[in-house]
């Protein structure tokens, strides 16, 4: 979703850091290989999460939604030096996939891959963390985040993508339209729970940040 100029975000990506060429051959493969490949965070959207990540310098991440890894390695270059990278996926059949990078890059031993349904695994979790990225299923967006507040860590950050949904979020509702309703209710409970201080950059298709207080 680009809601920007087609010339002006040509100079807004012209002017922001290149992706590292691990993840070019990534992309690459994930188009070749794997169904819905626009599931892919990107370069622009990648510079960004991993400027993030760098500037908060975590020891510990969650991800939830993993697909081929390109936004988990992203992440992962803001890690401490010792530091962990969670990231939950439900599709087993990507594990070999992302392991396969995820082992070409230097952070191979810092992240480790869970499969299965983040809200079983969630829990299970015995950690807390510094930085969390939430872009899996979109009905369930409101459910991780009641999981994951009181894993976060105090001055710890969230970020939500596809908060803007498409565009969908300013258009009339669809009641059948569950995704939709979903993201609108979220995006509520980012902006009322006084837990957190919350922004909503149009980056892309929405990438919100919140901060916990």
């Amino acid at each position: 979703m680009h809601f920007l100029p087609e010339n002006l975000d040509k100079y807004v990506v012209d002017h922001s850091e290149q992706e590292p060429k691990l993840l070019q051959q990534l992309t690459r493969e994930t188009y070749q290989k794997v169904l819905q490949p626009i599931m892919l965070s990107g370069p622009y959207q990648g510079r960004v999460l991993s400027m993030i990540s760098k500037l908060i310098r975590p020891k510990s991440v969650l991800e939830l939604g993993t697909f081929t890894g390109y936004a988990t390695l992203c992440l992962a270059e803001g890690l401490q030096e010792n530091g962990k990278l969670h990231t939950i996926d439900i599709n087993e059949e990507l594990v070999d996939f992302q392991r396969k990078y995820f082992d070409a890059s230097e952070y191979g031993k810092q992240i480790i891959q869970h499969t299965g349904s983040a809200l079983d695994i969630i829990p299970q979790l015995n950690e807390t963390f510094d930085l969390i990225f939430i872009d899996a299923d979109k009905p369930n967006y409101s459910n991780y985040f009641h999981l994951i507040i009181d894993k976060l860590n105090k001055g710890g950050v969230i970020l939500s993508d596809n908060v803007l949904w498409h565009g969908k979020v300013v258009e009339p509702l669809d009641e059948k339209d569950k995704s939709t309703k979903a993201v609108l209710d979220y995006n509520t409970l980012l902006k009322n729970d006084k837990r957190i201080e919350t922004v909503l950059l149009p980056i892309r298709d929405g990438l919100t940040i919140s901060r916990k207080i």
